[in-house]
């Protein structure tokens, strides 16, 4: 490989980097955004939950691009200061995931079940105690898988940005593949790189979720064994009505 490839190549790794402080930063945002309109759409004021109802239906309704474009291109017109390419891109993908967040949020939210607030009302607990004491913990194992789905669809996601010339693994890629004309093995290696930056998420969350559910006790769920045993046969059952003198040929003694 000459020089000039293997600095492009550089590049391209460099884009990985880029693409990690893409998804952690979008991500924070969409966090505090998924959580703020999700206990919004939950609450008793139908102001509060109109407005964060009409703020989760226009950031679905609305393509990722083209909010990325209004955030770089018209919003300097409209206010008289312009964003960086990176934190157009950071600003786009974290109110827009943070908006498909939201509605994970609302549901696992309403999922707990009406008498765990009873109980907090029968303990004197104040609105916010009852959400953050009872609530919440109990929602929150709840919302990791499909939280942890929109997360690799965030890092996914960032590929767009390469539109604003942000160097990520896409531009990257771009790069190295107008310099060395070879398609096949950069778009294969940005492929595999990708699939590890995904796979790496999804085993970071998996421990997320085991942290939570033992936070409320709930052990992690079994695998189930692909193999039978080695005997072959079914597990043994009880008998009704078979009690310490059955000999397990059918007949008692």
């Amino acid at each position: 490989m000459s020089d000039i490839s293997w600095g492009l190549w550089q590049l391209l790794l460099k884009g990985v980097w880029i693409t990690v402080q893409l998804t952690v930063y979008s991500a924070a945002l969409g966090a505090v955004t998924a959580f703020v309109i999700g206990l919004a759409r939950t609450h008793r004021r139908w102001l509060v939950r109109f407005l964060s109802g009409a703020y989760f239906e226009i950031f679905r309704g609305t393509s990722a691009l083209i909010l990325m474009f209004w955030m770089f291109f018209v919003l300097p017109v409209g206010f008289g200061w312009q964003l960086a390419p990176m934190w157009a891109a950071v600003l786009t993908l974290g109110l827009t995931y943070g908006a498909y967040g939201s509605e994970v949020v609302r549901g696992a939210v309403a999922a707990v079940a009406p008498a765990q607030r009873e109980a907090g009302i029968a303990l004197g607990f104040s609105p916010a105690q009852q959400l953050w004491k009872i609530v919440l913990p109990q929602a929150w194992p709840e919302m990791v898988p499909p939280c942890t789905n929109l997360l690799i669809e965030l890092l996914k996601g960032t590929a767009l940005v390469s539109i604003l010339g942000v160097g990520d693994i896409a531009f990257g890629a771009s790069l190295v593949r107008n310099a060395t004309t070879q398609s096949a093995p950069v778009y294969t290696v940005i492929l595999v790189m990708y699939f590890v930056l995904a796979f790496a998420l999804t085993r970071g969350m998996r421990a997320v979720e085991r942290q939570a559910k033992a936070g409320i006790g709930r052990p992690p769920a079994k695998r189930a064994s692909l193999f039978r045993r080695a005997g072959g046969g079914r597990p043994a059952t009880a008998v009704p009505g078979a009690g310490a003198g059955a000999t397990g040929r059918g007949e008692p003694r």
